[in-house]
């Protein structure tokens, strides 16, 4: 996968073109190579965070799920840390990374960082997970009896 794609963005500099983004199959490549030590990991991340469409496509489905099972422990990356798959997901503008972040909500690891992420996260249209801030554990109620 990334021999081709490296292929593919020559072949679109030589015609003055940005390369298309990444398909949902070459971004469940991606995610695989990921998954273990590579010599090209900033190539790989490279590609993850800027090479993915925001949004409901398909191949940001297949990047929230990976960087949500990041923030659950079901699956790791020697490259991104809990922390770092939310800021990540923070990035992707609303569609798929929106349930993952708020599941993250509910960690006292990540918490506040998820919170951030959705507080500058353009595109949430419905949400069905709705929480009540006392219930957080990094919730501190500023209102003074």
């Amino acid at each position: 996968m990334l021999q081709d794609y490296k292929k593919h963005c020559e072949e679109r500099e030589k015609q003055a073109i940005p390369p298309l983004p990444l398909s949902a199959q070459q971004t469940s490549d991606l995610v695989e190579l990921l998954k273990a030590e590579h010599e090209e990991s900033e190539l790989l991340m490279g590609l993850l965070r800027e090479r993915i469409p925001a949004g409901v496509d398909q191949a940001a489905y297949v990047k929230a799920g990976f960087l949500a099972d990041i923030t659950t422990g079901e699956t790791s990356s020697p490259y991104i840390s809990k922390k770092d798959a939310v800021i990540i997901l923070g990035t992707m503008l609303g569609g798929y990374n929106i349930q993952p972040l708020i599941k993250c909500l509910q960690s006292d690891e990540l918490g506040e960082v998820a919170a951030n992420a959705l507080s500058k996260t353009l595109l949430i249209l419905q949400c069905n997970s709705f929480l009540n801030p006392v219930d957080l554990p990094w919730y501190i109620d500023t209102q003074c009896d």
